[in-house]
């Protein structure tokens, strides 16, 4: 574990993907994205976390038919970041520590390519990144089983209807929010304290 700390550190040290306003974008997806939207919008450095989807073959998608498993599309969150105060290894260390990515097409109870774990990159700079993450998650055994997540050129983003927005801050007492995104953000506050909003 040591080593892939301070593997971190090195491509944190040397990763600057800066944009408009030298502001960056993520695109990933990690199952349902009331549970990514809601880790990300606690972390320090992010800017602003838009539910959509992406991925897919269909334009303009919307959610029924993205949950019905025939547009191609993946549920995803579109991360804005301050590329100054968070890397995008710092990025993809909370996305792999807070989903499963060894499951195909799958997160708990949700199943369907929809819920796939993948990362949608937006430079070249970014897919070396997440190979070299995925290689070095994979030579230390953080995971029994092998890291399943797609790593694809980012193509195009459909932002979700608006009820999908802060969803989890907007529902909290509803089961799913209880049960599955709950757990998610407290384990990002346990692992992740520093890096806390």
């Amino acid at each position: 574990m040591k080593s892939l700390v301070i593997f971190l550190i090195a491509v944190i040290m040397n990763t600057s993907i800066g944009t408009e306003n030298n502001f960056a974008k993520a695109t990933l997806g990690g199952g349902c994205f009331w549970c990514t939207e809601a880790v990300y919008k606690e972390l320090k450095g992010v800017i602003e976390v838009q539910p959509g989807y992406s991925g897919g073959h269909v334009k303009n998608p919307a959610y029924r038919e993205v949950c019905n498993g025939t547009t191609g599309h993946a549920e995803v969150v579109q991360i804005t970041y301050d590329p100054q105060i968070v890397s995008f290894s710092e990025i993809l260390e909370v996305f792999f520590m807070t989903h499963n990515p060894t499951t195909l097409n799958r997160q708990g109870n949700d199943v369907g390519t929809q819920y796939r774990s993948a990362i949608f990159y937006h430079s070249e700079e970014q897919k070396d990144t997440a190979e070299k993450v995925i290689g070095l998650f994979e030579k230390e055994k953080v995971y029994e089983d092998p890291i399943v997540t797609e790593v694809t050129a980012f193509d195009a983003f459909y932002k979700a209807e608006d009820y999908h927005k802060n969803y989890f801050e907007k529902n909290k007492n509803q089961p799913y929010c209880q049960f599955i995104v709950a757990p998610k953000v407290e384990k990002f506050k346990k692992i992740f304290k520093e890096k806390a909003k």
